[in-house]
């Protein structure tokens, strides 16, 4: 961000330098810190306490560090001896460049970094561009901060990172209000219809034997629901010609790790949940809890002889009646605008996007990427220019027009 760099000093933007000046003048008591993967502990310690999204948790953060082993950077933020705002980054290369994002790249969304609460009512950015200042001190070798798909808010309390220069993402995040519960929602969205097609799915699905919804509660059910995810995920990419996010070996080692370890939580910070129709599993969604909010944080459908009957919708009914039973305020579909979430949500969020240059090199890369991101979102805001960039993408991979069935989270 421009304000952040005063000057240069060959390739390097001499305001990046961590010192006592890089604090506000009234920043008595604060100071920052930058470490590796020596700083997990604590900062899973100061999880217990703060607010933050799902994809900054202990549970994401730990077991992306085990799993996936990244380069990884841990700064805080700390008042009078005790953390107040943390950012836990990894560290990867993107061509010529070295980039800090958040952990679990387009895995992790809605990101809010992890922050007290009290601390967060009087945030400056000052204080946040001192932190700024120390990782560029402590890794000289980063280009840019990016910090992508940002919440607005969490529980009601201000991002202190939209008070920097930041741009809107290129794709809508869509949620449902659950106010007034089950009834009440379907009162609001076109309930009868919704009842009718489900009473009509379970009979489809009756007709070939017996159904039942599942919450993986062992890891060996962890272990069965991802595995089926991973394979609809498998095909249904190869079928639109896109890459596989799902198919890195260590990102499934993660996933696997995240849903494991949950189990062993009071409450569950992630959740599995399938749909089971004669034995075999037709759609399997990833769920995380976040405060009142349940977010689908990713869905797919087995395309077989039931993909007509819509296993993915019947799934979605069944879990956000659960989640309207259970006291959750929303139901958030993240990010991605689709026809089936359009079916239920009253909620769009918009996140947004912070990059914050290091050096020459990262200025040039933030400066490409706002573009890029102006693009994609002409692209996905243009319905007609969409669905020709999504069939041009299937003939590339030699795959014919999709059946009118439903599309997966």
């Amino acid at each position: 961000m421009v304000d952040a760099m005063a000057s240069f000093d060959g390739n390097r933007l001499a305001a990046t330098e961590a010192s006592p000046r890089a604090l506000p003048k009234d920043a008595e008591g604060l100071s920052v810190s930058v470490v590796g993967a020596d700083g997990l502990a604590a900062y899973a310690e100061f999880c217990r306490s703060a607010l933050s999204a799902p994809a900054q948790g202990a549970t994401w953060i730990l077991n992306w560090a085990a799993q996936v082993k990244p380069d990884l950077l841990m700064a805080t933020l700390t008042l009078e001896g005790k953390p107040v705002f943390a950012l836990a980054l990894e560290i990867v290369s993107r061509g010529p460049f070295r980039v800090a994002r958040f952990m679990g790249d387009r895995h992790a969304n809605g990101n809010f970094a992890a922050a007290d609460t009290q601390w967060l009512t009087g945030a400056d950015r000052a204080t946040v561009r001192a932190m700024f200042a120390a990782i560029a001190k402590a890794r000289p070798d980063i280009d840019l901060i990016a910090l992508e798909r940002l919440l607005p808010d969490l529980d009601g309390i201000a991002n202190p990172l939209a008070s920097f220069d930041h741009f809107a993402s290129p794709n809508l995040s869509l949620a449902v209000n659950l106010a007034g519960g089950f009834d009440a929602l379907l009162l609001r969205a076109s309930g009868k219809r919704k009842r009718k097609k489900h009473r009509s799915q379970t009979r489809k699905f009756e007709a070939v034997g017996s159904h039942r919804r599942i919450e993986a509660r062992t890891s060996d059910e962890v272990d069965r629901l991802l595995d089926a995810f991973f394979e609809m995920k498998e095909h249904r990419f190869r079928k639109m010609g896109i890459a596989n996010v799902f198919g890195d070996a260590r990102t499934r080692a993660f996933f696997r790790g995240l849903f494991t370890q949950a189990l062993a939580e009071d409450k569950p910070s992630f959740v599995l949940h399938g749909l089971e129709v004669a034995g075999k599993l037709r759609a399997v969604t990833g769920s995380s809890r976040s405060g009142k909010r349940l977010i689908c944080e990713f869905g797919a459908i087995a395309e077989d002889d039931l993909a007509h009957s819509s296993p993915g919708d019947f799934l979605f009914f069944d879990n956000i009646q659960e989640a309207c039973d259970t006291g959750f305020a929303v139901y958030d579909f993240s990010v991605g605008d689709e026809a089936y979430k359009r079916q239920w949500c009253d909620i769009e969020t918009r996140h947004f996007e912070v990059l914050v240059p290091l050096t020459l090199k990262g200025r040039a890369l933030a400066r490409t990427l706002r573009q890029g991101a102006r693009l994609k979102a002409f692209v996905k805001n243009s319905p007609a220019i969409w669905k020709l960039t999504k069939m041009l993408r299937r003939k590339a991979a030699g795959q014919p027009a999709p059946a009118a069935v439903e599309d997966d989270g």
